[in-house]
């Protein structure tokens, strides 16, 4: 658990990528409709696994999801043996083996999705200085949630003429201080999706942004289906305790 809530102190500090927190300087974020809000709202299955496509082909070679585990796919509707086809796609560090050294192997469903680089210095270094923050829980942790991170994504622009822009640093219209070291990764066809939806860019930040609240909410459906019983049950409650109050008081006042 404290390595949760430093996951979400990390990515809160970093954002998604490089660059100063200026929060004053950011831009509202655009409205967009979620299948997951509300208190009857569900993810959308279908986008949250084009949303794990997105991820394997485009967001993993420079972040990761250090808490989250191959196996808990299966709540996105994954069987076993599909799930381990998954992780076999990712190499994890294991060990140390009978001779005392770190070794390498093919990921399993127990495993979780690793990051790219082997620690935090190695991926400063390729990455101008910053390293790009894991997504475990991304949606969570950064203000504006769901709607920051799909604005961030498809948020990129040419720079204004009086704008400074560094060696390796981009202009984002959602990214606090405009100025992000993350280039554009979503462009039109970036990915050719298994199920035949048309990959434009903004379907590629819905899905993926879905796949990402999913991954730092994994428990969100089942809080709503407890939440919606209590409510039912004090409704109940309140109807029997109600019924019981007028018949006492209706022989007290015979």
């Amino acid at each position: 658990m404290k390595k949760l809530f430093a996951a979400v102190a990390m990515a809160a500090t970093m954002g998604l990528a490089s660059g100063p927190a200026q929060a004053a300087e950011s831009t509202s974020l655009p409205e967009h409709t979620w299948e997951f809000e509300g208190v009857f709202g569900t993810f959308n299955r279908a986008s949250a696994q084009r949303g794990l496509q997105v991820y394997n082909q485009v967001c993993s070679s420079c972040h990761g999801m250090k808490y989250v585990a191959f196996r808990t796919l299966e709540d996105l509707g994954y069987n076993e043996d599909q799930v381990e086809a998954i992780a076999s796609q990712y190499t994890v560090t294991d060990g140390p083996n009978d001779q005392g050294e770190m070794y390498e192997r093919p990921a399993e469903a127990n495993d979780t999705f690793p990051s790219p680089y082997p620690n935090e210095v190695v991926a400063k270094n390729a990455n101008g200085g910053a390293a790009p923050p894991d997504l475990s829980v991304i949606t969570s942790a950064r203000p504006g949630g769901p709607e920051y991170v799909r604005a961030l994504m498809i948020g990129y622009e040419e720079a204004p003429a009086d704008a400074e822009l560094a060696p390796g640093q981009y202009w984002n219209e959602y990214f606090p201080g405009h100025k992000i070291g993350m280039p554009q990764m979503l462009m039109d066809g970036a990915v050719e999706y298994q199920d035949g939806t048309k990959a434009t860019a903004e379907q590629m930040a819905h899905d993926v942004t879905t796949f990402l609240h999913w991954a730092a909410n994994p428990h969100m459906e089942e809080r709503k289906r407890m939440g919606l019983k209590v409510i039912l049950f004090l409704i109940v409650l309140t109807g029997l305790l109600y019924a019981v109050q007028r018949k006492v008081w209706s022989d007290v006042k015979k």
